[in-house]
């Protein structure tokens, strides 16, 4: 049974783009400003002694994301006599643009600050708390310079950024229209707005707010890089390699050019191109979660067990419900022939109702390599339920009075409330459930976790209505794979089959890198025996994922024989039984196709196995 490539999906470059490196806060177009630095470095070298030019030229450093620049044109007006306490603000976003968020506090902590910039003071205080994830802080410095500041377009954008990062999306929605309505031409406004969309409304649908950041600035590196991303996980390869070599011109070292090649290189299987591309980073992304899962993919696959373990670690640390880093991390441990390690790795995944029949497969090889039969028992038994489709029973073992109790004294704290909700579900309690995340929703309408912890607790109550209404909320905010799909149970399980179908396919067509989408339109072209369909459908997972889904193979064969072509589909039943030799169901169909064929004895073998695992 082949183990590896279960995180091919994860391989998304939009959902897991890491953020950009530079800022782009102006709406004139980068060549204007380019223009503009260079007329004023000649003014300068005409008069040393020149202040108003010096500072000019360091607000055009700024927007230029030119750090190291801004510094040396306040500095330079400093010695010229400017007013140290009106520059303070502009020396110390030149810091914080060099990634020296102390130096930047600490400068607006040196002295006064006239009254003028007092708005731009707290901006920068709001940008360096955001960076380093003090998100209280950036919130009092945002107020401040949002009330100093009412109507800066690029202010606005910064807030938005914040409220992203809050989990506001309404919020963030709101401030980066209204950063929009203030200046219709802010290229770094419009691709926010990009990103936004992106998330919400699809990848497609993204693209026309690229477009307009890139026609009010051709040479908007973040939204060339972001559309890149985007273009990509449409499988758009040429038109995003056009854009990354735009992009190129512009900031050559960007580290996101890299790692977005490397991506590409890993979706080839070019593991080895991909690695040289990571290293080529030199470091700057290490921190950042999708470098530390795409380099534990890549390691991985190299053959690194140790450095793909080391990686995911790093990650887990960071993200401890990262799924995806826990099955590298299971997978590279059981391959070193750590089955201890692989174990407790898995064991977050597998100790969850809803745990994935190959976490649990690796689970149960695990366990049998350290002799523990009844463990080994329960997680296949686990998986062979699943690839039946099968509900399987669960039990949580936990102090429900001591969640219970924390969430009820602090119920819209979602590091207690989330927990004691899981608890009430778990222990059938779903009423309860439903009433702490009505409450959670209520104070949180504009962040799409609120309403999914509503609808999956007004699920587990039975109440299909509400759980589709809080489905749809969530899916107006995020439009991605986890509220789509939830909302596409929600309305079969309401009886609209067609509502469901609709919401899968609309997913299909705004993010067609999804490999959930394609599968789960796979089985709804089974289900109405539209056989070609179900077949390009489940290719494009195969080509993704390869032969190592038994689900996906099963289902091929089904199609291919339900076409009349056997020859097509005994080599996929074949692979499938033997990914997973003691499924009953695929015995089953792999014995009809051996006897059509006319093996009589084999069929009949399989058959006799599949009665006995079914006592």
């Amino acid at each position: 049974m082949e183990l590896r490539r279960f995180w091919a999906g994860a391989l998304l470059i939009a959902a897991t783009l890491v953020a950009g490196c530079g800022r782009e806060s102006a709406s004139a177009p980068r060549k204007e400003y380019e223009q503009r630095r260079v007329t004023l470095q000649d003014a300068i070298a005409d008069n040393p002694k020149a202040i108003v030019e010096r500072v000019e030229l360091a607000r055009v450093a700024i927007r230029l994301g030119d750090g190291v620049g801004a510094e040396a044109a306040v500095k330079g007006a400093l010695v010229a006599g400017a007013n140290d306490a009106a520059l303070r603000p502009l020396l110390a976003r030149a810091y914080a643009m060099q990634g020296d968020g102390t130096r930047a506090l600490q400068t607006l902590d040196d002295g006064p600050i006239i009254p003028e910039m007092i708005g731009e003071a707290a901006w920068v205080a709001g940008d360096v708390h955001l960076s380093n994830g003090d998100l209280d802080a950036a919130r009092e410095a945002y107020d401040r310079a949002v009330h100093e500041l009412p109507r800066n377009s690029a202010l606005w954008v910064d807030v938005a950024r914040f409220r992203d990062a809050n989990a506001d999306t309404l919020g963030a929605r709101d401030a980066v229209d209204y950063a929009i309505e203030l200046d219709k031409a802010n290229s770094a406004a419009l691709a926010f707005k990009a990103n936004l969309v992106r998330t919400e409304d699809g990848l497609t649908t993204s693209l026309d707010w690229y477009e307009d950041a890139l026609a009010a600035d051709p040479d908007n590196a973040d939204a060339l890089i972001e559309q890149a991303a985007t273009l990509g996980d449409l499988g758009r390869y040429r038109d995003m390699l056009a854009a990354l070599r735009h992009a190129a011109v512009i900031v050559p070292r960007d580290p996101r050019l890299y790692y977005l090649q490397a991506v590409l290189a890993a979706r080839a299987d070019n593991y080895r191109l991909a690695r040289s591309l990571l290293q080529r980073t030199r470091g700057e992304l290490d921190e950042q979660p999708s470098f530390m899962l795409l380099s534990a993919i890549v390691e991985l696959e190299l053959g690194g067990e140790a450095v793909a373990a080391t990686w995911a670690d790093r990650l887990i640390v960071e993200q401890p419900n990262n799924f995806s880093a826990r099955r590298i991390r299971a997978a590279a441990d059981w391959a070193d022939g750590d089955s201890d390690g692989a174990i407790e790795a898995l064991l977050p995944i597998v100790g969850r109702p809803d745990a994935d029949s190959w976490s649990l497969l690796l689970a149960g090889r695990a366990a049998a390599e350290l002799g523990q039969r009844s463990e080994t028992a329960d997680y296949l038994a686990r998986a062979a339920t699943l690839m039946r489709g099968e509900a399987t029973p669960f039990a949580i073992d936990q102090d429900y009075g001591l969640l219970s109790r924390a969430a009820d004294a602090d119920p819209l704290n979602p590091a207690v409330a989330i927990p004691a909700l899981s608890a009430d579900i778990a222990n059938g309690n779903s009423a309860r459930a439903v009433e702490r995340a009505t409450k959670l929703r209520d104070a949180n309408r504009g962040v799409a976790d609120a309403h999914i912890l509503l609808g999956d607790a007004a699920l587990a109550a039975g109440r299909y209505d509400l759980a589709v209404q809080a489905y749809r909320a969530a899916r107006d905010l995020d439009a991605g794979e986890r509220t789509t799909l939830r909302l596409a149970n929600a309305l079969f399980r309401a009886g609209d089959v067609a509502g469901s179908g609709a919401a899968i396919l609309a997913l299909r067509d705004s993010q067609p890198s999804s490999i959930a989408a394609d599968r789960l339109s796979g089985h709804l072209a089974i289900d109405i025996e539209h056989w070609d369909q179900a077949i390009d459908y489940f290719e494009r997972v195969r080509r993704r994922i390869g032969d190592r889904d038994a689900v996906i193979l099963r289902e091929l064969a089904r199609a291919w024989a339900a076409k009349g072509d056997n020859d097509r589909a005994l080599p996929l039943i074949y692979r499938a039984y033997r990914l997973q030799p003691l499924n009953a169901g695929i015995m089953e169909f792999y014995a009809s196709l051996l006897e059509k064929r006319g093996d009589k004895q084999s069929a009949a073998d399989l058959r006799d196995k599949a009665a006995q695992i079914g006592r």
